[in-house]
């Protein structure tokens, strides 16, 4: 709109959080320079002290655990079409930890199609997670096919990747785009259960070492680019660059 434009255009530095968000910014935004600058996820999710009670145990077998909200967003119904392509797979479980306005739909949903392989426990505290995540054989994250979606990043892809456990990325766009440039684990296409289905039995049958290289990618990825005191860093860079060129 013509605010937003004035506005952009009245900055001295506009900041944007996904990489994929620059070039509509830029047309907007006239001579005022527009800079990457990403979230670093919750810091509270970022480590796990082997010292600290864990609030949910999971079950032996290769784990795919989703954690967040459960909403029409997160494209759920693919998810759980996945779960029943893979039923044969007994080892293979995907639990969803969290809650949200899909919570109710989900669950009737897993019984009415008898999908034994998914499991709800519920929703967390934000300090119980890494207890959680760090038991995972791996992490999910799934958007719905939307053009927005596709240019967002959800803030659990910090998150998931500060775990240092391999990510199967069930989206578009810049959130697929940072997990394939880390080397951190598998994407699909958005909304597609046949290759999110066949994403999981693939890290399934990677052997454990594989897997353990995709967690340590995905870590030192996190590291360099989203952990809180780099980003602070180049946070200050900024700033000192639009006082030099004022």
């Amino acid at each position: 709109s013509s605010v937003v434009r004035w506005i952009y255009r009245k900055s001295d530095l506009l900041l944007v959080q996904s990489q994929a968000f620059s070039p509509s910014v830029q047309k907007m935004a006239g001579t005022t320079p527009v800079r990457y600058h990403p979230n670093p996820g919750e810091i509270a999710f970022a480590s796990f002290d082997n010292s600290q009670t864990v609030a949910l145990h999971l079950d032996d077998g290769f784990n795919v655990v989703f954690a967040g909200n459960l909403g029409t967003v997160q494209a759920l119904d693919t998810v759980i079409s996945a779960a029943q392509i893979l039923l044969s797979y007994p080892e293979i479980k995907i639990i969803l930890v969290g809650s949200g306005s899909l919570s109710a739909w989900l669950a009737s949903e897993i019984q009415r199609r008898n999908i034994s392989n998914v499991v709800m426990p519920g929703r967390f505290p934000v300090e119980a997670m890494p207890g959680i995540l760090n038991q995972a054989s791996a992490l999910l994250v799934s958007l719905s096919k939307n053009p927005i979606m596709s240019q967002t990043v959800p803030s659990k892809i910090q998150v998931y990747l500060a775990t240092g456990k391999p990510i199967i990325a069930c989206l578009d766009g810049e959130g697929a785009r940072i997990i394939e440039q880390a080397g951190a684990g598998l994407a699909c296409e958005a909304e597609n259960a046949p290759e999110l289905a066949q994403r999981i039995l693939t890290l399934y049958q990677l052997p454990k070492e594989t897997l353990k290289e995709m967690g340590n990618a995905g870590l030192k990825f996190y590291e360099s680019h989203f952990e809180p005191n780099t980003l602070a860093e180049n946070l200050k860079k900024h700033f000192e660059l639009v006082l030099t060129n004022k």
